[in-house]
């Protein structure tokens, strides 16, 4: 049996004020698996961890306990200029997010890839004209197609944000102030009540 293409492993990520005496200002904790291919959409309000874990995955940023493993390889191992091989995050505008350097890179193992595993698209601008989210859509389908693991991130404030989701999205994760919920469907989303406090107008 293969390795699952991504497992988050008691990961933690914490940051903290104050030299004498540290104050912890905000944690993440995450550990989950995704077994195979999918489509994964993630929401949650503003400042809740969202951008933190998608930096956690790709090795963007380092995390105070825990690891990601991207099948079977840990990528915080894995030399800095191959982590895009395992796990790429896009930013709004589709830009690359790119990372410190703080190890010798022979120090580190090589990504043992050539094309990105893990796909994040982190709030990216959809075009409601001339075909583009339909297309967009179509390459995530892609993705997936070719064995690829992508999550999709978006902040609904309209209600074709919601649309886009359930449409191309096979489980949701929900994060706010640095927890996660799972659902495997959208109803099952929707059923948690911070979910719907957070969407409010939008699933009337």
């Amino acid at each position: 049996m293969g390795q699952p293409i991504l497992r988050v492993d008691g990961l933690r990520k914490s940051y903290r004020r104050g030299l004498l005496r540290p104050v912890e200002t905000f944690r993440l904790e995450a550990d989950f698996t995704v077994e195979e291919p999918a489509v994964v959409g993630v929401m949650g309000p503003n400042g809740s961890g969202k951008t933190t874990l998608f930096e956690l995955i790709t090795g963007s940023n380092t995390p105070s306990a825990g690891q990601v493993l991207c099948q079977g390889r840990n990528v915080h191992e894995v030399r800095y200029d191959e982590r895009d091989r395992l796990a790429i995050h896009y930013h709004q505008s589709y830009q690359v997010r790119h990372f410190r350097r703080t190890r010798p890179a022979f120090l580190m193992q090589r990504a043992g890839s050539d094309y990105p595993i893990v796909h994040l698209f982190d709030e990216p601008q959809f075009n409601t004209q001339d075909g583009y989210i339909g297309f967009m859509l179509d390459f995530f389908r892609k993705l997936r197609g070719e064995g690829r693991l992508v999550f999709l991130c978006l902040h609904p404030n309209e209600r074709f944000h919601l649309e886009i989701l359930q449409e191309i999205c096979e489980r949701f994760v929900f994060v706010r102030n640095g927890r996660l919920t799972h659902a495997d469907s959208f109803d099952e989303l929707v059923g948690h009540e911070p979910v719907r406090e957070y969407l409010g107008a939008l699933l009337r």
